[in-house]
């Protein structure tokens, strides 16, 4: 009985991770595919390699989405984090049921709401200032750090409530300031949950298609928008290419920061 049931957990882990898997797996697999077709494989090939880094758009788009990214998860950790420490260590206090409305709303508001307000917002500041002058980097970085503060809150409020309190208030009895507190010893034990909730931040804003897309402006086209635009008229090899890239890109990264954490343990 024990051993019929023991084959049974191991029989729906297996069917998970191929209902996982196995799509990625015929995704990389059909990236060196030398026909154009997705559904019938005609030999191993390196040409949808070599026509993706001879694709401008496609090139273009993905510079501008990781340059986003980038600026994006930066500004969402220093603001977010400094929200997330009020969230967890300066609580409650009057307001403080708004407050943390406010910082949710991105959480559960839907994208497409999201995308409509802000684009109504920068369209009525740039009738009273004139600023920005059009759509562009600006208003995508602006959308997606509003969305991304909430996540990099939620990560950094949880690390802040599981630190020890006392470290912060031996701290503070030997003359350090709050700011200094905050700097010295805070900072650097929830390093990690920054450099965490950081990552979660860059995915977000890289991964984004419905807010970019009422902030865009022309000549400024995210990658996702532009693989969206393409794979409407049909699943191209070049976005299975890019799609490998990526896979590699992350799952090499993920191998690394494991091999590190496991050598500081």
């Amino acid at each position: 009985m024990f051993k019929s049931s023991n084959y049974l957990k191991w029989f729906f882990l297996f069917i998970g991770f191929a209902f996982l898997y196995i799509p990625i797996i015929s995704l990389v697999v059909f990236s060196f595919n030398d026909s154009a077709l997705a559904s019938s494989w005609s030999g191993f090939s390196f040409r949808w390699y070599v026509s993706l880094f001879e694709d401008e758009a496609l090139l273009r788009a993905a510079w501008l989405s990781f340059k986003i990214a980038i600026l994006s998860a930066t500004a969402a950790v220093v603001v977010g984090t400094w929200a997330g420490y009020v969230l967890a260590r300066k609580g409650p206090f009057k307001g403080f049921a708004l407050y943390i409305g406010m910082l949710n709303a991105p959480l559960v508001i839907p994208d497409v709401i999201l995308g409509i307000s802000l684009l109504l917002m920068i369209i009525e500041i740039r009738n009273i200032t004139g600023f920005p002058e059009a759509n562009g980097v600006f208003t995508i970085w602006l959308g997606h750090v509003t969305l991304c503060i909430a996540y990099v809150s939620v990560v950094v409020s949880s690390r802040v409530r599981e630190l020890d309190r006392s470290l912060e208030e031996a701290a503070l009895d030997l003359g350090a300031t709050p700011m200094r507190v905050f700097f010295s010893v805070t900072l650097p034990l929830i390093a990690p949950a920054l450099v965490s909730a950081w990552l979660l931040a860059f995915t977000l804003s890289l991964d984004d298609v419905v807010i970019a897309s009422f902030l865009n402006g022309p000549g400024f086209t995210t990658l996702p928008i532009e693989v969206f635009s393409r794979v409407r008229l049909g699943i191209k090899p070049e976005v299975n290419a890019l799609a490998t890239i990526f896979i590699v890109a992350v799952g090499t990264l993920v191998i690394v920061a494991n091999r590190i954490q496991s050598k500081n343990r």
